[in-house]
């Protein structure tokens, strides 16, 4: 989350320049073709996403909801409180036929630094139903980044979210394990953000003061802010939430411990914070359906979504 004021000061100040352009601006390509670099990577593995393509059973969607031969979900809006108090979010349930289904998508199609589109636009090349903004992986050079089955970034540095080939959703330690071996064990995708909200059902402790990326630049991620949140129930079920904010009158944002409640009340049993501010987005059927902080869209690295199948 940079702040465009604190990137004016930093592109100003002689030898910072050169700094700031490469951590903010410049883009830094490691893998060009994402997508045929994951085919290659995906035909080797004798555990192969399924193909859902033979399926017989038949498409629907309606403005909240779609139901395909991936999977079901359903979109509401949530309105608490009045006034300046007002919370509005977004709160997306989503059933898979197979984990696997539950995609990530880069910007460009590319995997590196600084590189950025809309999430409606990821989500639209990539044929996205459902889609919510990620963990911004490309805003840092460290965690844990495991996307369709692929190890891309092999650098533990913090509390990660795992989700699994079974359908299994868990808050992991980065730092005791490494990319390859949580392949091993069956893990599809990886989120490397923060903090963790809720473990094993319950709030965990201390959240409403973890920092993430507190370099120079950054926001803070504390206080009422837009929030961008995963979360799965006992049963497997995925919950996505996004929390518009700084609008007073519409919705203020929340705080950790709030965010963390919200997740409970939807039932889930792990939940875990993604890059939030103004790039907190939820895309639904061809449209941004919340009303993203900056006035629009913010450009993003990277995107969870559910593919439409007809």
């Amino acid at each position: 989350m940079v702040a465009a004021s604190s990137l004016s000061v930093a592109l100003a100040v002689g030898t910072g320049t050169a700094w700031a352009l490469n951590r903010y601006v410049i883009d830094h390509v490691e893998i060009s073709n994402v997508k045929e670099y994951e085919a290659k990577q995906q035909a080797s593995a004798s555990n192969a996403a399924k193909d859902y393509s033979s399926s017989n059973v038949k498409t629907t969607v309606t403005d909240s909801s779609y139901t395909g031969a991936n999977g079901t979900v359903k979109v509401e809006q949530i309105a608490t409180g009045s006034g300046n108090n007002t919370v509005t979010y977004y709160v997306a349930t989503v059933k898979l036929t197979d984990a696997t289904a539950l995609k990530s998508a880069f910007a460009n199609n590319q995997f590196g630094r600084n590189i950025t589109q809309k999430t409606s636009t990821i989500a639209s090349n990539n044929n996205a139903i459902f889609a919510i903004n990620g963990d911004y992986y490309g805003f840092r050079s460290s965690g844990i980044v495991i996307r369709n089955g692929v190890v891309y970034r092999d650098d533990g540095a913090r509390a990660g979210l795992a989700f699994y080939r079974d359908g299994s959703v868990k808050i992991y330690d980065e730092t005791s394990t490494n990319g390859q071996k949580l392949v091993k064990e069956g893990v599809w995708n990886t989120l490397s953000f923060g903090p963790s909200l809720v473990k094993n059902g319950k709030i965990v402790e201390g959240i409403d003061d973890v920092e993430i990326d507190t370099n120079f630049g950054n926001h803070s991620i504390q206080g009422n802010q837009p929030r961008t949140l995963v979360g799965a129930k006992k049963d497997g079920t995925l919950v996505f939430v996004v929390v518009d904010g700084r609008d007073a009158g519409y919705s203020r944002g929340v705080t950790m411990t709030e965010a963390a409640k919200i997740m409970l009340e939807q039932g889930c049993v792990t939940a875990y914070n993604l890059d939030g501010g103004g790039s907190s987005t939820m895309y639904f059927n061809g449209e941004v359906i919340n009303e993203p902080s900056n006035g629009g869209e913010r450009g993003t690295s990277d995107i969870l979504y559910v593919e439409k199948l007809s």
